[in-house]
């Protein structure tokens, strides 16, 4: 496989996955921090949660702007990682007694990670100009990397409160992270300076040439798929970012703990899942390509949507057998089955979104467009954050259906616009 990919997607392989891994770590705490350590009410911890994961996912339009008008990508990618470093070690130094390092720390990462993720995604695109029948494969070994960094990060969070008791050392180990992240990028742009848009004047070219081939009409076809697209992206992701709050204070309040198995634990289960999974599928999509019969990326995402409501569905069933109770009585094999299906969606979601986006995109706004992308995801955190601070007004059983019904609706978005989304997808 490595023979057939190009070089710079392990050097962003292992960008990612540090970036992930402090990020993760984060997550995994957040709530938890929020809760025990400065004492937030639900409604709080909701509007907070939903705000961060809100501008996490805003500022890639900003990001893609820079990356394709000002910067480039490389260098707005430096910029969010150092923004992102500093963000962690502001978390790190708040207390119940100085919020004003918490606030600050969450805005420095919520703005670096932004201007971050948009313009490595275009990035791992431009590098599979040229093989186009690779790039969806190319964007599953990308997430990977993700997902690495997403497994080592709650793993560290477990051991650290384990041994220390204070979620701000995690918030230490995920700045290093960041470091580690900017150590990489470093000494691997040789790879990726080629494909950055500002710094490659071949690629300039090629994009200039591509931009003027493409007649207006078709131009504007390509923006109102790619909303469409984002629009039914948002109602995915309200279900999935219940990862982090919904989920988490149900392993919290209503799931038996053990001592290696903690609330902030369970992220773990997503992003390892992630890791087993992702192989065989990439193998199942490789035997059906050589058969001419790998489903579309449309396809793939209406799947993703099916199986996300049905690890909504998990909750629901669980939730009842739970009687609704915040008491700790439950086993968690409940939580793990429902990440289990939460993965294999965002699987046939995630990379496949950001894949269809950059062979849709028309050129010289590819940045701004994987920007709308992650827009989508900001809008669906946000509405994530809203819907979880009624996670304690509802019965739980209810909360998980109302859930699971989104992510039905969403399917059938896919449905009746699977022509359009289909016309750009090859």
């Amino acid at each position: 496989m490595e023979r057939k990919h190009p070089r710079g997607i392990w050097n962003l392989f292992f960008i990612e996955m540090w970036e992930r891994f402090g990020f993760y770590i984060m997550s995994a705490v957040y709530v938890l921090y929020m809760e025990k350590t400065l004492h937030f009410d639900d409604v709080k911890k909701g509007i907070l949660y939903g705000l961060f994961l809100f501008s996490s996912y805003a500022f890639p339009l900003l990001g893609g702007w820079l990356g394709d008008n000002v910067l480039g990508q490389l260098r707005t990618i430096r910029i969010g990682s150092m923004m992102m470093a500093v963000g962690y070690v502001f978390l790190a130094l708040s207390s119940a007694e100085n919020h004003a390092y918490f606030y600050l720390g969450l805005a420095l990462i919520a703005s670096g990670t932004g201007i971050f993720k948009v313009n490595i995604s275009v990035l791992v695109g431009n590098l599979y100009r040229t093989k186009t029948e690779l790039r969806d494969a190319g964007f599953n070994i990308y997430y990977m990397g993700v997902n690495v960094g997403a497994t080592l990060g709650p793993g560290v969070a477990t051991v650290l409160g384990v041994i220390y008791n204070d979620y701000r050392i995690s918030f230490w180990a995920a700045a290093c992270g960041m470091f580690l992240s900017l150590i990489i990028m470093h000494f691997g742009q040789k790879n990726l300076v080629e494909v950055d848009t500002k710094q490659s004047n071949e690629f300039q070219a090629e994009s200039t040439a591509r931009a003027i081939a493409m007649d207006p009409k078709e131009f504007w076809q390509r923006i109102l798929t790619l909303c469409a697209l984002f629009f039914i992206a948002a109602l995915f992701w309200v279900p999935f970012y219940q990862n982090g709050l919904a989920l988490t204070l149900f392993a919290d309040r209503s799931t038996l703990a053990y001592r290696f198995l903690r609330p902030e634990t369970y992220l773990i289960f997503n992003a390892f899942f992630i890791l087993i999974l992702t192989p065989p599928l990439l193998a199942l999509f490789s035997k059906l390509r050589s058969l001419n019969r790998e489903p579309s990326t449309p396809v793939k995402i209406f799947l993703g949507l099916l199986i996300m409501s049905f690890a909504m569905f998990i909750m629901v069933v669980a939730s009842w057998m739970g009687g609704n109770s915040d008491t700790p009585i439950m086993s968690p094999v409940w939580l793990i089955n429902c990440y289990l299906f939460i993965t294999l969606a965002e699987i046939l979601i995630s990379p496949m979104g950001q894949s269809y986006v950059s062979k849709v995109a028309p050129p010289k706004i590819q940045g701004l467009m994987m920007g709308g992308w992650f827009a989508s995801t900001a809008l669906g955190s946000l509405s994530s954050g809203i819907f979880g601070s009624f996670y304690s007004r509802l019965s739980h059983d209810q909360y998980f259906m109302l859930l699971s019904g989104l992510a039905i609706f969403a399917a059938i978005l896919v449905l009746l616009f699977m022509k359009n989304l289909k016309r750009f997808a090859n």
